[in-house]
Formats: structure tokens, sequence, C-alpha cells
């Protein structure tokens, strides 16, 4: 798998990056196993986690595969911090305090001594942005981690931290984007490339529907029969993205792929992306995603896509024209 700079920085990552969110609820410990092996025999050396993902859990079961089952170095960690996971002045937000106890936290469950991309989960608006900042300087300055990242930062926010950088620049923004979820061209990815960002899309595969899996219908096992995701998923459920996905289908068809393929590789390869973040309920789902390596879309059928997926910029985002 090819690999790529992580923004301005010295950091080498895969072009596809592993998602852990389901690790230690949905995905058990032996599957995330198998999962994490056949990722790393792939060429893939990204993983993502955060310190909420299963209350803490996807970050242990991470942490108790690293070692044993897969070298340490062989892996580039990345872990999250800002979400609230207790009570008390402590257990979440941006504060100098609340980043340094998630952080040793994380540090605790994963069974490491430092991480290699430490990221705010989300904007604090409550604390200072000096004083965020000055924590992620001080965990660089204590080993503990190696860059920092942000994650769901609007445009203006990205280029405010960006700008507010002497040392340890951000070097990863993290946000959604795939075909059906084009919003962060407007204003984040334009700020990413400004400041020298690379770009981490999660769901890149519009929270399952570009695979093209709800075409006809609401699958049994699928993640908008549940609960606890249908919401989510039923955000991407819309008449625009029903026609993206059969464009998709259809490009899947002429090139003799999958959905699940040419959504991936339409997404890893927009400007300022390094590596999607892709997550997996098996690995056999793992192994689809994967497929996506070995391809590069046609100029025709990128612009195809581009064009059924457009939005819509205008004042101040593309003025003068």
């Amino acid at each position: 798998m090819e690999q790529r700079r992580l923004g301005r920085s010295g950091l080498r990552v895969s072009r596809m990056a592993l998602g852990t969110m389901s690790w230690g609820t949905d995905t058990d410990p032996e599957e995330a196993a198998s999962q994490l092996v056949a990722f790393i025999d792939a060429g893939g050396t990204l993983v993502d986690t955060a310190d909420i993902y299963g209350e803490g859990e996807s970050e242990r079961v991470l942490g108790s595969l690293l070692g044993d089952l897969v070298p340490r170095d062989d892996v580039v960690l990345a872990t999250k911090a800002v979400a609230r996971r207790t009570e008390g002045p402590f257990g979440g937000g941006a504060s100098r305090g609340a980043l340094l106890s998630a952080l040793d936290g994380s540090l605790r469950r994963l069974g490491v001594d430092h991480v290699d991309l430490w990221q705010l989960h989300a904007w604090d608006g409550t604390v200072p942005i000096e004083e965020t900042l000055a924590a992620l300087d001080f965990a660089v300055g204590s080993g503990k981690v190696r860059y920092v990242g942000v994650s769901n930062y609007s445009g203006w926010q990205l280029a405010t931290a960006a700008a507010s950088r002497t040392t340890n620049p951000i070097v990863s923004s993290q946000v959604e984007y795939s075909l059906v979820q084009r919003g962060v061209e407007r204003e984040v990815v334009p700020a990413a490339a400004h400041h020298g960002i690379g770009l981490l899309p999660w769901a890149p595969l519009g929270r399952g529907v570009l695979t093209g899996k709800y075409r006809s219908g609401t699958p049994a096992d699928s993640r908008g029969a549940s609960g606890t995701y249908a919401g989510y998923v039923e955000q991407h459920r819309t008449d625009r993205a029903a026609r993206i996905v059969e464009a998709v289908a259809t490009a899947a068809d002429g090139l003799g792929t999958s959905p699940l393929v040419v959504a991936l590789a339409w997404v890893r390869d927009r400007p300022g992306v390094v590596a999607p973040v892709v997550g997996a309920r098996d690995t056999g789902q793992l192994t689809g995603s994967l497929a996506a390596d070995e391809i590069t879309l046609p100029p025709a059928i990128k612009a195809a896509l581009d064009d059924v997926s457009g939005i819509d910029f205008g004042y101040p985002e593309r003025w003068p024209k």
C-alpha cells in the first residue's frame, strides 16, 4: 500500500486507515485481531481509535493486540480526546487538565508509552484555544505524543488553531467526507490546504449508503436496521444520495468491481486527502475495502461522479467569479 506524508509533516502513513470504533462492542477481540492482521499484511499502518469508543474498550482491545500479534513499531497509532467520558472536572473537554488526564487514560488502556497521532475530537468553545494548544505542546514535550491533529473542526476553527501554532503544528484534520457529504470542500478543505494539514476522511462510504446495500431496502443485518445506528445512516438516505449511489453502481459495473471500491477510491484521491478511515463489521468487509488499493478511477468516471455529487458554492467561497 502506498505511504503518504501526513500534511507537511515527516510522518508517513498508509493511504488507508483502519477505524476501530466498533471494537470491544460490535466487534469482539478475535475478529479485531483478524482485521488488524489483514490490514497490516496489506501494507496498512495507520490505526485510529478514540478514548470514548466503546467507553474505552476499543483502546483496550487494540492495546491487547500490539506487541504479541503485531509489532508496535509496525503501527502508526492514533487516538483522540475531548469528548466527555465521565462526570467531574477532568472527565471531558479541552482544558489542560482534562486533556492530559485523557491522554494518560488512553496510554494506560493501550498499554503503550506514547501515541503517534493525538487528535482533538471536537472544538471546545468553553476553553481558550491557547490553553488547549499549550496542553498539546506539553504532551509532545513529555514524549507521550509524537504528532497532533484535530477532528470535526469547521474551516474557521481549523484555521484558528493552525494559525496559533508556533511549534508542534497540527498535521491532520479528521472530517466526514464522501460522495454524499462534500460540504467540507467549501471551507475545511481550503483551510487545510493553506496550512499544510492532511485530511483523514471518516465515513468515506457515506455511513454505508455508498456500498449500495440500501438500494432496494434495509438489510436486517445492516446498521440501518440497528436501533443504535439507524438514525446515523438515515441522514444519507435521501433522493440526492440515491442518485449518487446509482452513478457509483454504474461505474462499478463498468470497471468490474464493487460500489464500495469506487466510492472509496474516489475520496482517497481527492485533493488534500491522505487516508480515508475505514471501519468494518468483519474481516470479509475489510477485505472488500482493501481492494480499493488496486484501483485508480479513470478520469471520465471521476468527472461523472464529481458532477452527480457536486455541491453549490456561493459567496464568499467562489468570489470573485
